[in-house]
């Protein structure tokens, strides 16, 4: 089972992943959890850089609907700056918005799944987007 931490941007639709889950009928696979980086024992003012390496430390999916630039410890500097060979994807919600339509979610739900059952493959790609 993969663990995917829910950043800020995205953890008030836990409930809506999760339904999407059992819609599309990957729940009984038991292959994704979500937590919150608050569960993930971080506070929820963390930098960037050290979101990116908890998850790196910790071999968890962070999914974001984070692309800033905005400072040196911005997400996409930290994987300019730190991604390498080993390292586990970001996975970014290519529209956010939409993640309320359920048709949007249950395909975020099937890309998620792709990366997860891909991994080992996609260590080193920096970010990958859902859906």
């Amino acid at each position: 089972m993969i663990t995917v931490m829910l950043d800020n941007d995205v953890a008030g639709h836990r409930d809506l992943f999760a339904g999407a889950l059992v819609s599309t009928g990957w729940a009984e696979y038991d292959l994704v959890r979500f937590i919150t980086i608050q569960e993930a024992g971080l506070a929820g003012d963390t930098v960037d850089r050290d979101v990116w390496r908890h998850c790196q430390a910790n071999r968890l999916l962070l999914l974001t609907a984070n692309r800033n630039q905005d400072n040196p410890d911005s997400l996409e500097q930290t994987l300019r700056e730190e991604t390498n060979e080993g390292s586990v994807p970001i996975c970014t919600i290519s529209d956010p918005r939409r993640i309320v339509e359920p048709d949007y979610r249950e395909r975020c739900i099937h890309s998620l799944i792709n990366i997860v059952l891909d991994l080992d493959n996609l260590l080193g790609s920096g970010r990958q987007y859902v859906p």
